[in-house]
Order: C-alpha cells, then structure tokens, then sequence
C-alpha cells in the first residue's frame, strides 16, 4: 500500500499538490477488535466542534485543539467477516471502502453494503471454480470443511449448492471453531476418516485453520489419504505446508489471478529495519526478526539467544504474495476516483480546492464504480454495479519438481467463467500421475441399472435388467416390448427377425405333400365324374351336389398353400375367406343331400306324391343359398376387423417373434364350425358311386327305374 502511495504521490498527473497519507490499523483477523479500530477513522465525523473546544491566544484568533485526521476513503480489509463489520460502521458516515481480498458473497449485497467495493470477486465465482474442479476429476463423493465465520460458512455453502446442480454428494460436512484446539483438528480429520470412499476434502479455511488441518493429519499418519482442494486462503501460501510437504502434496488450491509487480520486489528487497523509509511501517521490524529469525535490538538478541539482524540478510526463496496486485489496485483506484473528481470541481486549480473538501463520500463511490484504468501491470481494472472485481482464477497443484527437488505450486489451469484444467501436468500423493477415486459406489457394469435411495443420488446398489430389458437410463430398465430385443450394450433394442413358416421346413413340406396328394386324388375325382358326367352311377349320385362337395374338399386342399405362406394382410384374408369357405361348400353340399334323402323317405312312408325342391336346380340354389350364409359373414368379419398381420411372443420366450394373422382365435374356430350340421360333427359322408337299395312293393314308386335313357326320371338319391 504503502509503495502505491509513493508511486502516486510521485506521479504529477494524479492529484497534482495534493499528498495523499495512509492511517494504517492492524485487524489482528479479528471483527470486533477491528472494529474498535476503525472508529479511528470516523472520529473527525463523530465530533461537534464547540466554542469550549477552542482556545485564543490573544482573543483574535481560535486554535482547534483536536488533531484530526480526514479520512476519505479506507483500504481494507482482508477478511471477510472483518469488512463486513467495519462495512456496517463506516456506511453509516458514507466513507467509501475499498477491500483487496474480502470474497464473501454477502458483501455484494448493496441494500447492506453500499459504500463497499473490493478489487477481487465474489466466493460465488471461488466455489463454481472448485465445484468445477471436482466435478472435471469425477468426484461425486467429497467431504467439506469450513471455517466458521462469514467467508469459510457462505463460501462452502454456494459450493454444496453448485455440487448439487452437478450430482456431487457432501460425505461429510466440517466446521472449524473460531478458536481451534488441535483436538479440534484432530477430530475433524477423524471424521473424515471415518468417509472411506470420501478422498477428495475441499477446504474453504482461513489460512492458519488449513494449517491446523494438514498438521492433524500429519500426526494422524494420513500421508497420501486425502486429496486436498482448498480456496484461496491457502492458495499459494507456503506456511500451512511447510514441515507438511508430504501430507499436502498433490493439493489442488485456487489463487485469484494476478500478476507479480516487478518493482515492488527490488523496492522490498531494498528496505533494511535500519532505514528511516522502513520507520513508517510499524510491522517492517517485527517481520524481518520473524523472517530471518534475529533481533535488531542488541540487548534483545543476547536476551532471546538470537543473533542480531544485519542489512546483509536476504531472503533466498522470497516469493511475492499474489494479493500485491489487488492491494495496489484498490489504492489507485481511490485516488484516481478522487483525481477525477478534483478535475471536475476544481478545474486547473493547483492542489486541494475548498470544493473539493465538501465532497461527499457518496459522491466518491459513485466515481469508484465508474472508474476504469490500467494498473501497474497495464491490466484493466473496473468493477461491476455491485461494486465486485472480475473473477479470474488460476488453478495451482502442490507438487515435488523432481529437477530441482524442491516444492512448489504449479499451475495446472485457469478458471474464467468456465474452467481449462491441464491434467497432464497434476501430480498426486507420492508422485503418482494417475487420478485417486473418490466415489460412494463404483460404477455399474453392462446392462445393470442404479439403484439409489431418496435424496442420495451418488450412493447406488447395481441391479441387473432382465433379459429382455434394456437400460432407459443409469436408474432404469425397460421392456424392448413385443418384437424387439436388447442390444449387446443394454442401450437400446433392435427389431427381432420375425418367425413364419419357411417353406423349406419340415413343418411345411410334410403339409404341402400331403396336400398335394389330395390335391391329386380330389382331381382325379373330378376327372372322373365329368368324363362319366352322364352315367346313371353319376347321376345317382346326385353330380351337382357331388360337384360342389369335391370342389369344397380341393378348396380346402389348397388352402393348405395359403395357410402356409408367409401371413400378409392378402394371405390372412384368403385364410378367412378359404378356409370357411371351403367347410361351408363341403357342409353345405353334404346338408342339402341329406336333407333331400330324409324328405324323399319320409314322403314316401306317407303318400306316392313326390316331394318339393328335390329337382338338381333346387338342391343347387339351396345349397348356394346355405354357402352364401358364410359368404355374408365373413365379409361383415372382413369390414369389421380388416386383415392384417401382428407379432406374437409366446409366454416367456421374450426372444421369439411369430408373425400371425391379426385374427382372435375363437372367431376363427367359430367361422370353420359355423355350418357344419350337427349330426355330420363327428362324421363324414362322400359321394359313392355303389350305392344300392332293396325295393320293396310298398317302395316300388321311387325305386329307381331299369332305364338308362336320357329322359328317365332323376334318381331320388
């Protein structure tokens, strides 16, 4: 801060003759001590100057006896849950505050905070970067731990809310008291033992807290147990793994994103405890004893059996904090706010006008998140409406480099809005390249489906599909349904090849030959009769009936073919059409003769007349007129229910399809059985040619006459 200062103050184009100071207050990380401080800085505020507070000298002139100091503007702090305090005080006397390292989430908050800025981003955009990073390693099952407080409580919070819209599971949730013991430790890192499955711990800890962990797990002997994912507060610190290198390798920590000031490391290493430039920092003298472990004060040395500081000692390994830039930041942009003001009400006026002195804190605000620059490093620096800092991030693995066998944070990725992770270049525990596990269950194999109890989305039981079921889903199996079967990969279904009978199967060739051979018989039947068409034997037997009978009989004979052919919308209507019609022709004929023997002989027990509708054109129109019964019927059955074909799956033969005809069983059992008169049901009756009857006196008028002739009368058999 104190360097960006002299930087402006040397710099004539920033407030030119006005001298910009620093009041500088230790927090001690603590918001109630902090705020003990920080009424320092509203004191000239808080005060009404009276006539009693004043003294003359002569009694021509007043004197104020308070030295006050006007405070424009505060830098600060580095905690969250301190600025959210000191924000709640210093709004009240409308005194802009610009933080450099305060994420918290609530502090975006303007209808609370509005005199609150900061140069870094919000934790929301920290905990999407971290539930980003877990979720890229495929963890979904990882232990929290927390600091108690507004950053370790609302960061880890949006993290659970990001890890559940991405399905990681929290194992374990932790939280670290406000005042820790390492027993404390201790059992928080006992608990997240306890979560075998549970690797991956994501740390949103204040630094000392991170330390407190990794230092339990130390004495806990957990080297390589778990995979550290911690948040800024630990970033690329090196005090919470020193002396705990092996515990903390292959950490993955998130630093916001900055660059180094190069300056600033030479005007540092320059400054000695001994210097008159180093007196005004308070802490420059208690950090150099810290660092190189000596005192400056002689006397102290011998007291404390330390050696005595020099202004030779450097520090070999100095590595500057990553929070230097944003320091800086906030320090230039408070005053360039105030130098664009001064431009606007003081004109070309040289040095502080007294228009400028009456300037609200309101008024600096408003110019503080209007206000764009290049910082030191030729970055762009602005802020958004709610007064936050873009969110920038780079990702840092904890590893051993085996060149110089030295530790040290590698950068393995960045964060901007969306996340580009090198995983090539992460190193676990024990220097292992390949990636730890950290789930509840392991992945289900090929064709099984998880199951999950309510709410618990990453702890599952496999349970295999059926066999004819395949996977909808990660959670859910289904039936393929009729006609189709799982693929090998259980991740859709194909169409089954649909079974009919081929021709060439066993079970069609048996059918079909011996169809033929009453095909073959029923022709030459029918060869037969009409090459002894006018024979007394044929017409005896009633030809035109017989005619109908054989043609009913080689109907059904060839039916056999349609039967067996492969079943298609034309195929199943002739099989409804055939088949009940060649019963019906074969019934109808063999109804109509039997009916015409039964009136001839009951006709003549009774009279000499000869009965009615006996004549072959009548026997034939009765008979046509009993077929046309079945003919009606099945062409309502036709309308009524169209042929067509459908897949049939015999009961628990999921794998086998059969396509049949799209007909109801028992329709079709009813159309074969519908004419067929009862008292034929059980037997048959066929044209003969050797039938002969014994005529007695009393029968004498229908026996049938000697006579050959064409003009005989008809036989009434």
């Amino acid at each position: 801060m104190l360097y960006t200062l002299d930087r402006i103050n040397a710099d004539d184009r920033i407030l030119p003759g006005i001298t910009l100071g620093a009041h500088i207050l230790d927090t001690c990380s603590r918001d109630t001590y902090a705020l003990e401080q920080a009424l320092e800085f509203v004191r000239a505020k808080m005060t009404s100057l009276g006539s009693e507070q004043f003294s003359c000298n002569d009694g021509s002139a007043a004197v104020s006896l308070l030295h006050t100091k006007p405070v424009v503007g505060v830098i600060g702090a580095s905690d969250s849950t301190v600025s959210l305090q000191v924000a709640n005080l210093l709004r009240l006397f409308k005194i802009p505050q610009i933080s450099f390292a305060s994420t918290s989430a609530a502090l975006s908050d303007k209808s609370r905070f509005e005199f609150f800025a900061r140069t870094v981003p919000p934790d929301t955009f920290q905990s999407k970067a971290i539930a980003d990073i877990v979720r890229a390693l495929n963890f979904t099952y990882v232990a929290t731990v927390a600091s108690a407080g507004e950053y370790g409580e609302s960061g880890i919070e949006m993290f659970q809310k990001e890890a559940r819209l991405k399905n990681i599971c929290i194992a374990a949730q932790e939280k670290v008291p406000l005042s820790p013991s390492p027993k404390h430790f201790d059992a928080i890192i006992a608990a997240l033992d306890a979560k075998t499955n549970a690797r991956a711990v994501v740390l949103f800890t204040r630094m000392e807290h991170a330390l407190g962990i990794l230092e339990a797990a130390n004495r806990a002997q957990l080297v390589g147990r778990f995979v550290w994912i911690a948040s800024d507060h630990w970033g690329t610190q090196d005090r919470p793994v020193k002396g705990r290198e092996y515990v903390a390798e292959g950490a993955l920590t998130v630093e916001l994103q900055s660059h180094a000031l190069p300056d600033f490391d030479k005007h540092l290493r320059e400054l000695r405890p001994f210097d008159e430039a180093s007196q005004r920092n308070p802490w420059f003298r208690e950090f150099w004893e810290s660092r190189f472990n000596c005192r400056v004060d002689p006397a102290l040395a011998v007291e404390h059996k330390k050696s005595v500081c020099s202004s030779q000692q450097q520090s070999p390994h100095y590595v500057q904090d990553t929070k230097v830039q944003f320091v800086s930041d906030a320090v230039l942009a408070m005053a360039l706010a105030l130098d664009n003001i001064r431009k606007r009400v003081c004109g070309d006026e040289y040095g502080p006008c007294r228009a400028l002195q009456t300037v609200g804190g309101d008024v600096l605000f408003r110019e503080i998140l209007n206000i764009s620059f290049p910082n030191l490093v030729h970055e762009q620096v602005g802020f958004d409406e709610n007064g936050d800092g873009i969110g920038r991030y780079d990702i840092l693995n904890f590893q051993l480099n085996r060149a110089t066998r030295r530790w040290e944070y590698r950068k393995v990725g960045v964060w901007e809005e969306t996340l580009r992770l090198n995983m090539a270049d992460i190193v676990w525990a024990g220097g292992s390249k390949l990636l730890p596990a950290s789930t509840c269950s392991e992945p289900c194999g090929q064709g099984e489906a998880k199951s999950v109890q309510q709410g618990d989305v990453c702890c599952w039981r496999c349970l295999p599909c059926r066999d004819h079921e395949f996977l909808v889903d990660e959670f859910t199996c289904h039936s393929c349904g009729a006609g189709s079967w799982p693929l090998a990969d259980r991740r859709g279904c194909q169409v089954l090849p649909e079974q009919y009978i081929q021709w060439h199967s066993v079970f069609a060739i048996v059918p079909i030959l011996l169809a033929l051979l009453g095909v073959l018989t029923t022709s030459a039947v029918l060869v037969t009769f009409a090459v002894k068409n006018d024979t007394p034997v044929v017409k005896a037997s009633g030809r035109e009936l017989c005619y109908i009978l054989l043609a009913g009989i080689l109907f059904c004979y060839l039916q056999s073919f349609v039967l067996l052919a492969k079943p298609s919308a034309a195929t199943c209507g002739l099989q409804r059409v055939g088949v009940g019609l060649g019963f019906a022709l074969m019934y109808s004929a063999l109804l109509t003769k039997t009916n015409r023997i039964s009136r001839v002989f009951e006709s003549a027990s009774k009279s000499t007349r000869r009965p009615s509708y006996i004549s072959p054109r009548s026997q034939v129109l009765i008979c046509s007129l009993l077929i046309s019964v079945q003919g009606v019927a099945t062409a309502i059955w036709l309308v009524v229910e169209p042929p067509d074909t459908r897949l049939f799956t015999p009961e628990g033969r999921f794998n086998t399809v059969i396509l049949k005809c799209k007909v109801k069983e028992t329709a079709f059992f009813i159309s074969v059985r519908a004419l067929r008169p009862p008292h034929l049901r059980s037997s048959s009756t066929t044209c003969s040619s050797s039938w002969s009857a014994r005529c007695t006196p009393s029968r004498r008028a229908i026996c049938p006459r000697t006579s050959t002739s064409p003009s005989s009368s008809p036989s009434p058999w």
